[in-house]
C-alpha cells in the first residue's frame, strides 16, 4: 500500500516532536569529528510548501509549527528550541514569514560535513519524484526503494558512526513488528548506532506491538520520548500523540529535549504533556 503522502500533515505537532529530537541528536553527534552516515528510511518529499494543495487541505501545521514560529521572539534565546527555530528560518524565502516546512532530509543535510554521508530512501514513486527535485547540501544519495530493506543491505557502513531515522506511515499493521525486526537486525550489525524510530499514538494502541517486540528482541539502551497533544478519547479517532524511540541516545539529550518540549506543550494545547523514560535500560 502506497497511498500515504506526508504533505497532508507537514509541520504538524508530531513533526515538531520528531524534528526537534532529530535536531538535538545531530547537535550532540557533531561534537565529535569522526564521520557519520545518516540514513532516512522514509524520506518523503524533503521540503513542503505550506501553500501546496495537500498541506492547505488540512492545515495541520496550524496546531504544530505555526504557533512556535509566531512566538519565536518571546521564547528563550538559547537552548534546543531556539536553535531549531533559527534553523527553520533558513528555509523560508522571506525570513519574516513561515512559507515552508522542511522534512527530515533537510534537517540531516544542513549539518553534513565533508566527511559525512547521507542516504535517503523513499518507496512512493510520486514522493520520490518530489524528493529528487530537492537540492540538498553535501554527499546525498536519493534512492527509490524500501528503506527498511535498504538500511539492512547497506550495513556495515564505511563511516565510524551511523545515525538512522525510521519514520514509516504505519499504513500496514505489520509495519510495527517489521520496524522492531529491522531495529534488532541493524543493532546486531552496528551495535553503537543511534537509531530514532517514530511511531504514532492512536486510540487502537498498536504502538504497543512495536514496544513489546523490541523487548522481546532483547535490545538494550532504548530511550522513549512521547508527546501527547491531548488524552486519548474513547470513540474519537485520529492521532493524539507522537512517540520516539532512540537507541544509544547521546548523553544530555533527555535534558535538552525536556526543556524544549516544556516550552512547546503550552503553545500547542492546554492538555498537551510530554514524558520520557528508558523503555529498556542497559
Amino acid at each position: 500500500m502506497l497511498s500515504y503522502q506526508h504533505a497532508y500533515h507537514a509541520g504538524n505537532f508530531a513533526d515538531v516532536h520528531k524534528h526537534l529530537t532529530l535536531h538535538g541528536v545531530i547537535n550532540h553527534l557533531l561534537r565529535k569529528e569522526s564521520s557519520i552516515t545518516y540514513i532516512d528510511t522514509h524520506a518523503g518529499r524533503g521540503l513542503y510548501p505550506l501553500a501546496a494543495e495537500e498541506t492547505a487541505r488540512l492545515h495541520e501545521y496550524r496546531l504544530g509549527v505555526l504557533p512556535l514560529w509566531e512566538s519565536r521572539r518571546s521564547l528563550s534565546t538559547d537552548g534546543l528550541l531556539h536553535g531549531w527555530l533559527a534553523a527553520l528560518a533558513e528555509v523560508q524565502s522571506d525570513p519574516s514569514r513561515l512559507s515552508h516546512y522542511p522534512g527530515s532530509p533537510w534537517w540531516m543535510s544542513r549539518c553534513l560535513r565533508s566527511q559525512d554521508r547521507q542516504l535517503l530512501f523513499e518507496l512512493h514513486p510520486g514522493e520520490h519524484e518530489h524528493l529528487t527535485e530537492q537540492t540538498l547540501d553535501g554527499a546525498v544519495r536519493k534512492i527509490h526503494g524500501d528503506g527498511l530493506k535498504g538500511l539492512v543491505q547497506r550495513l556495515p557502513v564505511k563511516t565510524p558512526r551511523l545515525c538512522v531515522l525510521i519514520d514509516p506511515s504505519y499504513e500496514r499493521k505489520q509495519e510495527y513488528v517489521e520496524v522492531a525486526d529491522t531495529l534488532s537486525t541493524t543493532l546486531r550489525k552496528a551495535r553503537h548506532a543511534v537509531i530514532m524510530v517514530w511511531y504514532p499514538l492512536l486510540p487502537a494502541g498498536r504502538h504497543h506491538e512495536l514496544l513489546e517486540a523490541i523487548k522481546a528482541h532483547g535490545l538494550r539502551k532504548v530511550w522513549r520520548s512521547e508527546f501527547m497533544l491531548h488524552a486519548s478519547k474513547e470513540g474519537i479517532g485520529g492521532m493524539y500523540g507522537s512517540g520516539m524511540l532512540i537507541t544509544n541516545p547521546p548523553w544530555g539529550l533527555d535534558k535538552h529535549l525536556a526543556e524544549a518540549m516544556a516550552r512547546v506543550a503550552p503553545l500547542l494545547s492546554r492538555e498537551a504533556r510530554y514524558q520520557a523514560d528508558w523503555w529498556v535500560g542497559e
